[in-house]
């Protein structure tokens, strides 16, 4: 009698891809989040006018074969600026999820794992940022500190930091004495090599999803703050001043100087969030959909 045959579980690449098929949506804001990082990298160089330049075309011209998008009221061409804008936001969004990710993970993992006073000193850290309203509290950041690009990924950061504490200090505490984690303290592991090995690793997935859906609030936090006069200023290109120096001029029926940027904007929040979800099934086989 012949021995069964083994089932083989799927390769990595046949669930991706598995997921992909089955979800559109995870195809196309992987495709959409693409495009936004080439733009972010050629932006400067593929854009067809000076985005900084005035008068390259009649003040408030609707969009037209020689000005896609339009211009603004200075004369400026709104497509150079919205491709141009493209890398400050993307930079700001990037740094500031990055920074909060690295610290808000280690201090999360390491109240997780040790417990005791720390835990509780961590956790009462997550619950003061959260305790505010964090938009008024970004707000509050840079109005103490000033408005530049540093303080501005500063105050996401800190907005953003209570996600990954909470995060990394749940998946890390459901583990710490797990078989795998005992069995590392028996071989002679310290306890940094088995956070850092052993039990940041397995917290990875759900963070890596934390991380793509702070993205879209990173990048929508930005533009709000400069859209009240509080972000990054004029005369640069950013999306959040294209949309404030647009508002003034849709009642009179130029539309286009708000519209355009806006929707970007609302493209990219909206590419993050679905790659977000999209990540969750690609990382978690128990959560497809």
């Amino acid at each position: 009698m012949l021995a069964p045959t083994p089932i083989r579980p799927p390769s990595r690449w046949a669930h991706w891809r598995y997921i992909l098929s089955d979800n559109p949506l995870t195809f196309a804001s992987g495709i959409l989040f693409l495009f936004f990082v080439l733009i972010a990298l050629i932006g400067p160089w593929i854009a067809p006018h000076d985005p900084l330049a005035s008068n390259v075309g009649t003040p408030l011209s609707p969009p037209s074969m020689q000005h896609w998008f339009g211009t603004d009221s200075l004369g400026r061409d709104i497509l150079s600026r919205v491709i141009v804008a493209t890398r400050l936001d993307f930079g700001i969004a990037t740094s500031a999820v990055a920074l909060s990710f690295v610290i808000g993970g280690l201090l999360g993992a390491c109240g997780g794992y040790y417990g005791g006073r720390l835990d509780r000193l961590v956790g009462r850290l997550a619950d003061m940022v959260m305790a505010f309203p964090l938009f008024v509290l970004a707000l509050g950041i840079v109005a103490a500190m000033g408005n530049t690009v540093a303080n501005i990924v500063l105050a996401t950061a800190v907005i953003n930091l209570p996600f990954y504490i909470r995060v990394a200090r749940a998946e890390v505490n459901v583990r710490r004495d797990a078989g795998f984690v005992e069995a590392a303290r028996l071989a002679g592991n310290s306890n940094a090599r088995i956070l850092l090995v052993h039990l940041i690793p397995n917290a990875m997935p759900p963070m890596m999803v934390q991380l793509s859906l702070n993205m879209g609030w990173a990048i929508l936090n930005a533009a709000g703050l400069s859209f009240i006069g509080l972000g990054v200023r004029s005369p640069e290109a950013e999306w959040g001043i294209m949309v404030a120096e647009g508002a003034q001029y849709i009642v009179s029926g130029e539309w286009w100087v708000a519209l355009f940027p806006g929707a970007v904007l609302m493209l990219a929040v909206f590419c993050f969030n679905l790659l977000g979800d999209g990540l969750r099934d690609l990382i978690d086989p128990r959560r497809r959909t």
